[in-house]
């Protein structure tokens, strides 16, 4: 019996072991599910901030962007508002440079007078033109100062321009010099024989004008430019009619014969006469072929008074000229081309004349109907809505 009793209290101490065990085991396990529990939050909110940091590094750029585009926004309206100050500043402002050559430049083209009328009313436009003109010369071409042929065979020169004309073969009928300027590209063209100059019309004359490369090659002209300026009904003209007067082999082709008008032409001396006369008037003393246009710029070694920019903007030009030698100049310059030519005003096509020695000088018809066309090519760069830039014109001065 006492065996027994022993055995039950060493099986009761066993079992009190192995509970003991087990709860420690059982403390163990919740020890690891703890610290497991703990490592798995950890690793969440370790994932949490990072994804916080990683919004947050985004968002920054978007605040930046925000901050770029405003800036920039802020930039503009700042470049706008000083556009518009500026623009009122040489519009209205007390330096009147701007304001005269806007309304001059735009009041005699055919099409863009609607530019100054935008911003001016007729008031302040009839004010500048006032002060801006070329003063009218009534005197008109002496003949019998003009000497063809007096310069050739001269080797001695007195300036680089009277070389760049005079210096030349022999055999040659003309020569085309390049001019550059401030802000504008052009060419002067020296004709040495006058009598192979002639006018001649469009081949449609009265329905449509022509461009002058197809007048060029109609007559197989070496040289050409336009000559007159022409009906412009609607501010839309195809170049069909000339304006004012036109005189062809001594009969009026166009226009009043007898109102007076500001006449372009030559005799049948080969002359260049600046006349101001009626075309019946002209035709007795002489003229053969002729347009009206103007102003004229130089008469017998006299050039023009000039008011302020001369009234006629800065644009694209063609005028015509002769020497005392007989020597006759054509003269085109470019315009209207930001970044190539804006062309040039009245008074620098006069300085031009008078350096290469032009005795009579006259304006002829500029704009987007200024073209020089030399051997059938297109030389000068005309500024028309068309694939080469030319516009119908309905007559022009050749050389053949």
């Amino acid at each position: 019996m006492k065996q027994a009793v022993k055995q039950k209290v060493s099986k009761n101490k066993i079992d009190k072991t192995s509970l003991e065990q087990k709860k420690a085991i059982s403390k163990s396990k919740n020890k690891v599910e703890d610290r497991k529990s703990k490592g798995i939050k950890k690793n969440v909110n370790q994932k949490k901030l990072e994804n916080a940091s990683t919004e947050l590094l985004k968002e920054k750029p978007k605040k930046t962007k925000k901050k770029k585009g405003l800036l920039i926004g802020v930039v503009i309206c700042v470049l706008l508002d000083l556009g518009a100050f500026l623009c009122l500043f040489l519009a209205y402002g007390p330096v009147s440079y701007f304001r005269d050559l806007l309304i001059t430049t735009a009041m005699t083209t055919k099409s863009h007078k609607y530019l100054a009328r935008t911003i001016y009313n007729e008031k302040i436009i009839e004010k500048v033109i006032n002060s801006n003109y070329v003063v009218d010369i009534k005197e008109n071409t002496n003949v019998d100062d003009i000497q063809i042929g007096s310069s050739n065979g001269m080797t001695e020169y007195d300036s680089i321009y009277e070389e760049q004309i005079l210096k030349r073969n022999p055999e040659d009928l003309y020569k085309m010099i390049p001019l550059e300027g401030d802000g504008y590209k052009g060419y002067l063209v020296a004709v040495y024989d006058p009598s192979r100059i002639s006018l001649v019309a469009s081949r449609y004359y009265g329905n449509w004008g022509q461009y002058l490369a197809e007048i060029a090659k109609q007559h197989k002209a070496k040289v050409g430019i336009n000559a007159s300026g022409f009906d412009d009904t609607n501010e839309v003209g195809n170049g069909a009619r000339a304006s004012g007067i036109f005189i062809k082999d001594r009969k009026v082709i166009e226009g009043n014969p007898y109102a007076p008008a500001k006449l372009i032409g030559f005799n049948q001396e080969h002359v260049l006469m600046l006349m101001n006369a009626t075309a019946n008037e002209a035709i007795k003393e002489g003229m053969v072929d002729a347009v009206e246009f103007g102003p004229f710029l130089i008469v017998n070694g006299k050039p023009a008074e000039i008011k302020g920019n001369g009234g006629w903007g800065i644009s694209s030009r063609t005028a015509i000229a002769q020497r005392k030698d007989g020597i006759v100049l054509f003269l085109v310059i470019d315009g209207r081309q930001p970044g190539y030519s804006m062309g040039t005003n009245i008074g620098e096509i006069t300085k031009i004349f008078l350096r290469y020695k032009a005795y009579n000088a006259a304006n002829l018809d500029g704009g987007a109907s200024s073209s020089l066309n030399i051997e059938g090519k297109l030389v000068s760069k005309p500024c028309a809505v068309s694939p080469k830039g030319e516009r119908p014109i309905p007559n022009a001065w050749i050389v053949k």
